[in-house]
């Protein structure tokens, strides 16, 4: 997996954006910092990603920005794909009462109107940090995930060699754990990285609807805050393109490193990978 350069490029820009959040703190930036010196100055060498109406430093905001969306991006996909587990793969794998009373949870919240559920919720706990954001966005967003991994378990549950296990006498447990959820494993990761593609997203479109606790620093609340001040109206672009940027930079790169996650756990994608290849050099050497 690793040999694609997608995949390379995703994870290292995924890891970037998680060391960033984690050592952004220990830097010597202020993004509360006022300086009446340089008001919506556009970037510079003082400030390398210019300033915002009230004189703080973007970059420094961006920094400090991170570790609030990806803090809701990660926890809200931990969330969500840990539900989407718990309900999805039992229903699957056992069947009948289990899977009819799982399986109508699942369709119950399938159904639902997640964005405006969200809405209500996050407005009813009006002022919350991430991590009450990063829960609502959670427990929203496991249904279509669950779904899928009841389909695949059921699959699996079927397939000789669980069947042969069951007939020995082996628990439930072990068969779950050893042998069903291995062969899951890229549907999850694929899961976690749409959850947190989904986590960021959803946190900047709610701090957006101004909906986030308005103190906290995040990549959406940077977002709102130039739509308050009409930053692009005035042209002040340093202001909302790099929280703009940043956050299609994560999209980007959990997007590739699915692609690597699916050609390692769909072997008809390596073989079709390796044959196009194949083709490729034919055609080239003749």
């Amino acid at each position: 997996m690793l040999k694609s350069w997608k995949v390379r490029f995703g994870l290292g820009v995924l890891v970037f954006f998680v060391l960033l959040a984690i050592i952004g703190p220990l830097l010597p930036l202020d993004p509360r910092a006022n300086d009446f010196s340089a008001i919506s100055q556009p970037p510079s060498a003082k400030h390398l990603f210019g300033t915002t109406q009230f004189g703080q430093d973007v970059l420094a905001q961006t920094v400090a920005g991170a570790r609030g969306s990806m803090l809701v991006g990660i926890l809200a996909a931990l969330i969500g794909t840990l539900i989407a587990v718990l309900v999805g793969v039992p229903a699957g794998y056992f069947g009948r009462a289990v899977d009819n009373g799982l399986n109508f949870l699942t369709n119950l919240f399938l159904v639902m109107p997640v964005l405006p559920l969200i809405l209500i919720v996050a407005g009813y706990v009006q002022g919350t940090g991430p991590w009450v954001i990063a829960l609502i966005i959670g427990l929203f967003g496991w249904s279509g995930g669950a779904r899928t991994l009841r389909a695949q378990a059921l699959s699996l549950s079927s397939r000789d060699f669980v069947l042969a296990m069951r007939m020995v006498g082996e628990p439930h447990r072990r068969l779950i754990f050893f042998e069903v959820l291995p062969h899951l494993t890229g549907w999850i990761s694929a899961m976690f990285l749409h959850g947190m593609i989904g986590g960021v997203m959803a946190e900047a479109g709610l701090a957006f609807l101004g909906i986030t606790d308005s103190g906290s620093i995040s990549w959406g609340t940077m977002i709102q805050a130039a739509q308050q001040q009409s930053a692009v109206l005035r042209g002040f672009w340093w202001w909302f393109v790099p929280p703009g940027l940043c956050i299609a930079l994560i999209g980007t790169a959990a997007t590739m490193v699915n692609f690597g996650v699916d050609e390692v756990s769909n072997p008809k994608l390596r073989m079709a990978r390796r044959s196009v290849v194949v083709r490729t050099r034919k055609v080239v050497e003749a």
